[in-house]
């Protein structure tokens, strides 16, 4: 639940500051998202961490934090619209982005695991 009410504020917050068709609001949340699940695989991967807090941060919180739904939801509608190219970016922000922000959260907690 915290998941969720941290996406539905972020992502509103996000939308309502730009005001514009695009759903950046949904780009922020699910981008974000994917860096926080690469930092806390690496974390978990290494760390002595309960596997009950593992299975809460990342199934439970991020899970409920990202939203594949709102993205497919937000791409069709900008697709009946009429807005093809906008329909075109999400797809590739959320995609290609999203999963290089999870290899540089791995990288990011590798380098941060290194240092301490």
């Amino acid at each position: 639940m915290t998941g969720a009410l941290a996406r539905y504020g972020l992502s509103r917050l996000v939308q309502l500051s730009v005001n514009e068709i695009f759903p950046w609001g949904t780009l922020f949340v699910n981008l974000s998202g994917s860096l926080a699940i690469g930092v806390f695989f690496e974390f978990f991967d290494r760390a002595m961490i309960p596997s009950d807090l593992r299975s809460f941060i990342a199934i439970g919180f991020l899970g409920a934090y990202t939203t594949f739904s709102s993205y497919s939801l937000e791409t069709i509608n900008l697709l009946r619209e009429g807005e093809i190219r906008l329909c075109l970016t999400n797809v590739l922000l959320n995609n290609i982005l999203g999963l290089l922000l999870v290899v540089l959260g791995m990288y990011v907690a590798k380098l941060a695991l290194k240092t301490f």
